[in-house]
């Protein structure tokens, strides 16, 4: 197995902390927000969350395996699309962190190599080269000024903070899932295998989800029909219906992040929520830049932390709610 690195995903360490904007959630419609007659009911039950396989990474307190809890719930069957957010901006006017930042982290293969270069100079990031401070780039212009989510419609929205994500939830009606149902659902009833169709990657030589393929950072051949965002009902769902759990946009959840508050508290695994206060709030699920040989985390057990006010073009969200 490929050695180990740290995950693919920067953290923005901003100059400024913003005002908190809080949306009016008076007014949810189903014709406005995401259509709540297709949420996915859960049960819920026990299981054995986290893993050892040898894939897992203790660094990041994926580890250890533990039956854990969790009460019947509701889940979105996709991340939330840029269509979707757009009726929520419309709606109340909101204005995500990035747009408020003017500015917001891309992959350096969705820039040109004229920008690449230009950009490379004074806003990479040390140790993670492949991701450049791209002037105005937000959730409608992705790549920066002049680029657009025309025809993506049915992509995932990205460049969202947990922060955004969390108005968007509270407009809706909805909220963001906590880790323990995010990874409960994502299993689809599988028990401790790596990805929510089983353990390998591929199905009779056919990705199964939307990763990168090719040499990392440097070429993604887009094997998988790809080469960045894909449809949020791109690919075969899992057990429960759920698209793209792996893969195509990390999520945001609802706790805080810890590598390992859940063994200092073994004791808390009747529906967990994570610690009750922290830095980084937990992603899930792995994105498009995801690949065996650096960041190996498009699999149903595996976690990450960024601060709520991190943002990027491989981070999305999607919705649950209480049953």
């Amino acid at each position: 197995m490929a050695e180990k690195k740290s995950c693919c995903t920067p953290t923005a360490q901003r100059d400024v902390t913003l005002t908190p904007v809080n949306v009016d959630a008076t007014d949810v419609t189903v014709d406005a927000a995401v259509d709540d007659g297709r949420m996915v009911k859960i049960d819920g039950g026990v299981f054995r969350m986290g893993s050892t396989a040898p894939e897992a990474w203790v660094e990041d307190g994926e580890s250890p395996v533990r039956e854990v809890t969790v009460r019947p719930f509701r889940i979105d069957p996709f991340a939330v699309t840029n269509a979707e957010f757009a009726r929520f901006v419309a709606a109340t006017g909101y204005s995500t962190e990035s747009e408020r930042y003017s500015w917001s982290f891309v992959f350096h293969l969705h820039l040109t190599k004229k920008k690449r270069e230009e950009l490379r100079k004074s806003r990479g990031v040390a140790g993670l080269e492949w991701w450049l401070a791209v002037p105005g780039a937000f959730w409608k212009e992705p790549f920066g000024p002049g680029s657009t989510i025309e025809g993506k419609e049915n992509h995932p929205v990205v460049h969202v903070t947990w922060n955004d994500a969390a108005q968007f939830a509270k407009w809706a009606g909805k909220r963001l899932p906590t880790e323990a149902e995010w990874e409960f659902a994502a299993r689809g009833g599988l028990d401790q295998q790596l990805y929510p169709w089983g353990n390998s990657v591929r199905r009779k030589g056919k990705f199964l989800a939307n990763i990168f393929q090719g040499d990392f950072p440097k070429k993604d051949t887009g094997q998988d029909g790809y080469k960045g965002t894909a449809p949020v009902d791109s690919f075969e769902p899992n057990g429960f219906g759920l698209y793209n759990v792996v893969g195509n946009v990390w999520e945001w959840c609802q706790d805080w992040f810890s590598a390992d508050y859940h063994r200092l508290r073994p004791d808390l695994t009747g529906n967990p929520v994570g610690p009750p206060s922290g830095t980084k709030r937990v992603q899930r699920g792995g994105s498009y830049l995801c690949h065996d040989s650096y960041c190996n985390r498009y699999r149903a057990s595996a976690r990450i932390g960024n601060t709520p006010d991190s943002s990027g073009s491989n981070v999305g969200f999607r919705c649950a709610a209480d049953v």
